[in-house]
């Protein structure tokens, strides 16, 4: 069957031929498979006469323009395919539910429980609680029959969607569509059509054509300004405008210079200024070429370049000769009364002025000086857009209001006055947080679970201080550092974790001189933090005391500073739990110190004291399925101070005979963590990390680094192929305690038994992961697939352990590589997330085996079985997690 089908496109007419086919190549594919049985659930009988099943929407030819743009103007959605063949699963559940689905029922059920509710809330009008608790009941009941009439049964709702039916009118009005917006992006002469394709089982396929042409260049560009005043202010702004000479018309730019304009002036007093009076009066496509070839004679110039002159207008309000300018003129301060306060003394308490603005705090005790900083408005200034909104804004970050409200009156003399509303938090607020782990190992499930209780103290002493102090214990499963000599298959021990911290924040930068004052638009806040930490394991007792202080401040919505001044820690460590482990664990210790390895020295008493500087920059927006990105960089220096010591002092400092016993650090550290995001359809997103990062020792006895200032690698946070901290050195295969010759290895299924954590100098880690919908059930149940690969490798050379240090001629072998997928339940305020990975290379897998012979199994992949899923030498590494991976 042939048709034809044409558009109007600039007076022109293009035509487009429409073909009916069936896809042959996708029989072949599906005919001897499971997947073509799938293909016949589409039942022809349940859709309407003659009218086929929207499948799928391609838009082809599109070269400047993204295809992305151009389907977000398509309203319609087809069904969703699997694995973009003519199979449409979900459809075909919703047909299944289809079929014990009746309507009119559901309808009839729906109407008798509102008459039911209605005869009830009747009986109790005069009891104001009952009608409240038959509202709630009623209330679920009924929204629930709601769905069910409106959208189907359970299995319509959360399990399939309804069919997508194709219609000529909707193709031709998105073809219309798209023909505005390329005329829009400035190619006046594109043009648009369409063709249909059939698929098998009345399914049809839209494919959108375009074809762009030539595209038209801004050549002129001239503004006409009635208002003298305004017309300097805009000149003198055009560096930044969004419209430059040379560049392709886009009306976007159109529009984005009307805003530009609109807020540059607002920012300058012109407080009743709008968008509305900025007018686009003449766009002039000139076909003439490019400006040399024009002026110089010589026509008709490029043919491929097509240039238009732009006017925009700035007019007068009707009537008056210039546009008003409005200052700013009495600033008042409303906090609402506090509830313990009498109404009729709150009114007449507690009336301040400072600085030109009024406060009445109703019977609060708030620092009038702190807030004052905070209000960017003052009686007699020219109105400013950008004031206005940094004063929202630093009210609302100071966490101490629930609602922030500010108000303009325009009152004689275009004088703005100003009413900020301000209703406060409660000052006491408790709240209590649990959860569960669990760690999956050799095929075995080993459950665990946390809790903390949250105290939190706002205005504790009347200058808008936050204080919070919080109390965590958490038991979980940890592999060990060494198996149990009374049990040797005991690899998987019980961790207790109690936790006590502190923190008073302070709404501004606490430093002497005016110089925290520079930093008064900028939301800064000054941290003071104390914390306790107790871990208690079979194999050693760690314990760590840490003090911090830190200044952060926000420059823009976007990009944030943290400046940690102080950061001390004292550690120290002690036998376990069981005393048996414990001795094995301290005999491992002594074995890897003698092989020259430093982590004895993280199980030692030691003081780390430190200083950081951390920049982050985030456009990510929770909820929006949006173009963003992440980075964050961190520059920290530890043991600063010991530089104007020599070397030999501070070792006499660490003897554990004549000094203090503590083992004290010198180091450095940086590591930059970079996301990127892209939608790739309205729930469906493309996102990429890169992680990477150096802890560089230069203290003596071989620079050590703190334990907690390593790199680790592996884990659902990391490469989620590998247990958590499991992955690395480089190369180096995971080995038994006392024998780092020979890989340690089940001899039962080929698995490698990874007992130890593998801290780190070096961090290369990078993950790719696509993510999208994939059903309702109760939550958003989302669907992931990924690849991870990286690894962490060391400075210093051990001799017992080669291939660990980083070398730029032998890492890129030696960075492991995963894959996997993963289920995501989304629940709005957290996700619950489930990731399985399995390893598709693993640089440990070259070694001698103990006949000396090279094995070599790095390509690791061939290995994983579906039959063998947990015990294979290629297992499925379960991760959970709560939120995304990055």
């Amino acid at each position: 069957m042939n048709n034809v089908n044409w558009l109007m496109s600039n007076g022109r007419h293009w035509f487009c031929l429409r073909h009916y086919s069936v896809g042959t190549a996708r029989r072949l594919i599906i005919h001897c498979s499971f997947l073509f049985c799938l293909s016949g659930c589409l039942s022809s009988k349940q859709l309407r006469n003659n009218e086929y099943i929207l499948t799928a929407q391609v838009i082809r030819g599109n070269k400047a323009i993204s295809s992305e743009n151009l389907a977000s103007l398509i309203p319609q959605k087809p069904n969703r395919r699997l694995l973009g063949l003519p199979i449409t699963t979900q459809l075909w559940l919703y047909q299944l539910g289809l079929r014990r689905y009746d309507r009119e029922a559901a309808l009839r059920e729906l109407q008798a429980k509102t008459n039911e509710f209605e005869q009830q809330s009747q009986l109790v009008a005069s009891q104001p609680q009952e009608l409240k608790k038959l509202n709630r009941t009623y209330g679920r009941q009924l929204k629930r029959l709601r769905l069910k009439a409106e959208e189907g049964n359970w299995v319509m709702r959360n399990l399939g969607e309804p069919p997508s039916y194709f219609s000529e009118k909707d193709a031709q009005a998105n073809a219309v569509k798209m023909q505005k917006y390329l005329s829009d992006k400035g190619f006046f002469n594109g043009r648009t059509g369409y063709k249909l394709d059939t698929l098998r089982r009345r399914q049809i396929r839209v494919n959108y054509l375009i074809a762009e042409n030539a595209g038209f260049y801004l050549r002129n560009i001239t503004y006409e300004i009635a208002d003298p005043r305004v017309d300097s202010i805009v000149r003198q702004s055009f560096e930044k405008s969004r419209l430059q000479t040379g560049d392709r018309f886009d009306f976007d730019n159109m529009s984005g210079e009307r805003v530009r304009i609109e807020s540059l002036l607002r920012d300058q007093g012109y407080y009743a200024f709008s968008r509305q009076y900025i007018r686009a009066t003449d766009v002039d496509t000139v076909r003439r070429g490019n400006d040399r070839r024009f002026f110089n004679g010589l026509e008709p110039g490029d043919s491929t370049r097509r240039n238009v002159d732009v006017t925009l207008q700035i007019i007068n309000p009707p009537g008056q000769s210039a546009h008003p300018i409005y200052h700013i003129g009495d600033v008042e301060v409303q906090i609402s009364p506090d509830a313990s306060q009498p109404a009729v003394a709150a009114l007449g308490l507690d009336t301040i002025r400072r600085t030109g603005i009024t406060y009445l705090l109703g019977g609060r005790d708030i620092s009038v000086r702190l807030l004052d900083t905070k209000i960017l408005l003052r009686k007699g200034q020219l109105y400013n857009q950008t004031n206005y909104r940094d004063t929202q804004r630093q009210l609302f970050l100071l966490n101490q209001f629930k609602f922030v409200n500010l108000n303009f009156t325009d009152t004689t003399n275009r004088q703005l006055r100003t009413l900020i509303t301000a209703t406060p938090l409660d000052k006491y607020e408790a709240t209590a947080e649990g959860g569960l782990t669990g760690l999956l190992y050799q095929g075995q499930g080993y459950p665990g679970g946390f809790g903390s209780l949250i105290f939190r103290v706002r205005n504790m002493f009347g200058g808008l201080e936050t204080f919070e102090t919080s109390v965590r214990y958490g038991i979980e499963a940890q592999t060990g550092f060494v198996t149990d000599p009374t049990n040797p298959d005991r690899v998987v021990y019980k961790s207790q974790e109690l936790g006590v911290s502190s923190s008073l924040i302070f709404p501004q930068i606490l430093f002497p001189g005016r110089i925290r004052f520079r930093f008064t638009r900028y939301a800064p806040r000054t941290q003071v933090s104390l914390s306790f930490n107790n871990t208690f394991r079979p194999d050693f007792r760690r314990s760590l005391l840490r003090a911090t202080m830190a200044y952060n401040w926000q420059v823009t919505p976007a990009k944030q500073f943290s400046f940690l001044i102080a950061d001390i820690n004292l550690i120290n460590a002690g036998n376990g739990t069981e005393k048996a482990i414990s001795n094995a664990f301290q005999q491992q210790l002594n074995f890897l110190k003698d092989q020259g390895s430093t982590v004895y020295l993280s199980f030692r008493r030691s003081l780390s004291s430190s200083f950081s500087l951390a920049y982050t920059h985030n456009t990510v927006t929770p909820g929006q399925n949006r173009l963003a990105n992440f980075l964050r960089m961190v520059v920290e220096s530890g043991g600063t101070t010991l530089n104007f010591l020599s070397d030999k002092t501070v070792s006499h400092w660490s003897d554990t005979i004549g000094g203090t016993g503590l083992q004290f650090y010198k180091f450095l550290r940086v590591n930059v963590d970079y996301r990127h995001y892209i939608p790739i359809r309205r729930r469906t997103t493309l996102a990429f990390r890169v992680n990477t990062g150096i802890a560089y020792g230069y203290g003596p006895d071989g620079g050590p680094v703190p334990y907690e200032k390593f790199f680790f690698a592996g884990g659902s946070n990391s490469i989620r192929a590998w247990l958590p901290r499991r992955l690395g050195p480089g190369s180096a295969f995971p080995y038994l305690a006392n024998n780092p010759t020979r890989p340690a290895i089940n001899s039962s299924n080929g698995q490698f038994i990874y007992l130890f954590e593998q801290p780190g100098n070096v961090l290369i880690e990078s993950s790719a992961e696509l993510r999208g919908r994939l059903f309702h059930l109760g939550a958003d149940v989302n669907g992931a697939i990924f690849v991870d690969a990286g690894n962490v490798w060391t400075l210093s050379n051990n001799s017992s352990r080669p291939g660990s240090v980083f070398q730029f001629d032998t890492f890129i072998p030696q960075i492991a590589v995963g894959t996997g997928v993963g289920l995501r339940f989304d629940f709005s305020f957290f996700i619950i997330r489930f990731d399985g990975g399995i390893k598709v290379w693993d640089p440990a897998r070259r070694y001698l085996d103990t006949d000396n012979k090279l094995v070599d199994k790095r390509f690791i992949l061939p290995e994983f079985s579906l039959s063998k899923l947990s015990s294979g030498a290629n297992p499925l590494v379960i991760n959970f997690g709560i939120g995304y991976p990055f």
